[in-house]
């Protein structure tokens, strides 16, 4: 009986040892999962934090890009914009339905309006708020391109404040291009472009596919001579791709293949036979071998990144798509055939935006490229393929082209942004976190957006002292004096290309502006009605220039008046010649009347 007491105790004191261990664990589980609890509050709450910082951050970049873009934006208006101004007038009145002549020359030449919609747009402002309003909306557009390139840049980099310095350079290199003109619209929708083409290629969502087919209809309407650049954007993705899937055929070896097994089909021999089979069996292990450091390379590549991404297969049907959207304006097929037109025409020869780019006239450009190579070549950094095509493709258009140096900062400056932030993520990642937290924060936010404030009403002052008008440049007077005393309607005003424009906005009809294009043989003939096209910018140019003469010039267009900078070589030599009597001179403008018997003479 005592032996069952002990054992009875013994067991009963197990049981308590058992229940105490249960507890214990039961209570370490407990704070275990208390702990856990805890780490994923704190978790929880650093994201959350992370987030109102990252927040904060893109919304201090964008404020501080905003005033920068304000303050460079250009308050004399621009020689295009008074010609956008007077057909955005009417297309206002008239409607859309005949957009096929020329109202505003007297020359009366077949027109396509390759801006309509901007031009209506910038006339709707106008009409509303004037010149200041025009002024405003070249801030606001330009704030939207600084912003939209922060954006590109920040999904491409993933580094916020590499993003930030790059969308203010950005800007700076591309200032002489921000003007009140159609291509500032169409610069923010290229932007958009390639960042929709970046998303949907990582995500694959139809949201994005649709807005790249929305996006080639506004710039078809907006801005139809640089429809067929939009294509270009898409170009650098598709032969990403395709490299790869050639490479990966491995086609050499494959065709070579193909050729021993017909060989050992023909020959008779079996030792040949033989020798055709080990052929074969060495190619197989060779491409074997090849897909095999193919992988490794991809995965470690020395210094260009290549990804095969079958959603570039829809992104080309989403491409063929937007071509269709070409047909949807005003123009007709002009948003195919005008760009073609443009570069067979002798107009390009004479705009100083499309002479060829010298690095020697053009340090911004050269620095900003010596640093793009510096960073690339001399740093352990990988550039994408598409990348690398998208860079090579904008550096050799603009060589061609000044006015693609505006197309260099918006695509290669993303590109920049991507190569400096692996580099800092190589080498000095903390640093830049630090700064990225303290801009983030109420204190730094509010140092750099004091510092952005000063910095941009620095650059804004000039601006703001200058008039909307440059009267130096434009016959403000001139055309008053024109409008008071001659017969505009009947009269056939020589002008100087730099200011036709301005005459147009006035009213007066002009023989040449700025819509060099419209003058050129390219544009103006109708096969139709058998009008050959004429060569009118030339003949403009060279009755500037005196490499014609004037007269017999002057005579066959029928030229009653002419008017002239004051120091100008065609205003000397008419001040010299009977025939041509000075009938107002002020400021930097003199105006000639052709006499009669000179006119009759003719």
């Amino acid at each position: 009986m005592k032996e069952e007491k002990v054992e009875k105790i013994d067991i009963d004191k197990k049981d308590c040892k058992n229940q105490e261990l249960t507890e214990e664990a039961a209570n370490k589980s407990e704070n275990i999962n208390l702990e856990e609890n805890a780490n994923k509050e704190i978790d929880k709450k650093m994201i959350k934090i992370n987030k109102i910082k990252e927040i904060a951050f893109h919304i201090i970049a964008c404020l501080c890009i905003a005033m920068f873009c304000a303050a460079i934006s250009p308050k004399t208006l621009q020689n295009d914009t008074y010609y956008t101004v007077r057909i955005g007038e009417y297309i206002y009145n008239t409607g859309v339905s005949d957009l096929t002549t020329d109202l505003y020359s007297w020359h009366n030449l077949p027109y396509t309006y390759p801006h309509w919609l901007y031009d209506l747009s910038m006339f709707l402002v106008f009409n509303s708020f004037g010149q200041a309003g025009i002024y405003a909306s070249t801030m606001i557009l330009s704030a939207v391109l600084g912003i939209s390139i922060y954006s590109l840049s920040n999904k491409k980099s993933k580094n916020k404040v590499v993003s930030f310095v790059i969308a203010i350079a950005s800007i700076y290199l591309m200032k002489d291009f921000i003007a009140a003109r159609a291509q500032l619209v169409t610069f923010i929708l290229f932007v958009w472009t390639v960042e929709f083409i970046e998303r949907f290629l990582e995500t694959k969502k139809i949201k994005y596919a649709i807005m790249l087919i929305i996006l080639p209809l506004l710039i078809a309407n907006l801005h139809c001579a640089v429809f067929p650049f939009y294509f270009v954007l898409f170009l650098p993705y598709i032969a990403e791709y395709l490299l790869i899937v050639i490479e990966d055929k491995d086609l050499d070896l494959r065709l070579y293949s193909l050729i021993v097994k017909i060989k050992r089909k023909l020959v008779r021999k079996e030792d040949k036979k033989e020798k055709c089979s080990n052929k074969i069996e060495k190619i197989k292990f060779t491409i074997s071998e090849r897909i095999r450091k193919r992988k490794i390379l991809r995965e470690n590549p020395y210094k260009i990144k290549a990804k095969k991404n079958h959603t570039v297969l829809l992104l080309i049907a989403v491409m063929a798509l937007a071509v269709l959207t070409g047909f949807l304006n005003p123009a007709g097929d002009g948003a195919f055939t005008y760009l073609y037109k443009t570069m067979q025409g002798n107009t390009t020869q004479s705009i100083n935006e499309h002479l060829p780019l010298t690095l020697i006239e053009n340090t911004e450009f050269a620095t900003t490229l010596v640093i793009f190579l510096l960073v690339l070549i001399f740093t352990d950094t990988k550039i994408r393929l598409a990348d690398l095509f998208m860079f090579a493709g904008i550096t050799y258009l603009s060589f061609k082209s000044r006015r693609q140096v505006s197309m260099f900062a918006i695509f290669c400056g993303p590109i920049l942004a991507t190569l400096i932030a692996q580099m800092i993520e190589k080498y000095d990642k903390e640093t830049f976190k630090k700064i990225e937290n303290f801009i983030a924060n109420w204190f730094g936010g509010t140092v750099v957006i004091c510092l952005f404030i000063l910095f941009s009403i620095n650059i804004l002052k000039p601006n703001l002292r200058s008039d909307y008008i440059d009267e130096s440049t434009y016959p403000v007077a001139a055309s008053d004096w024109i409008l008071s005393n001659l017969d505009v309607k009947n009269m056939k005003l020589y002008n100087e290309y730099n200011y036709g424009s301005y005459l147009l906005f006035r009213g007066i009809p002009v023989f040449i502006d700025s819509r060099c294009d419209l003058y050129s043989p390219e544009f103006n003939e109708d096969k139709e009605n058998g009008i050959e096209g004429r060569d009118i910018f030339s003949d403009a140019l060279n009755i500037a220039g005196i490499a014609v003469d004037y007269e017999s010039k002057f005579n066959e267009y029928g030229v009653t008046h002419i008017i002239l900078y004051e120091n100008s070589k065609l205003a000397m030599l008419l001040e010299e010649d009977p025939g041509y009597n000075l009938i107002y001179f002020e400021g930097n403008f003199k105006i000639f009347e052709r006499l009669k018997e000179t006119s009759a003479k003719g």
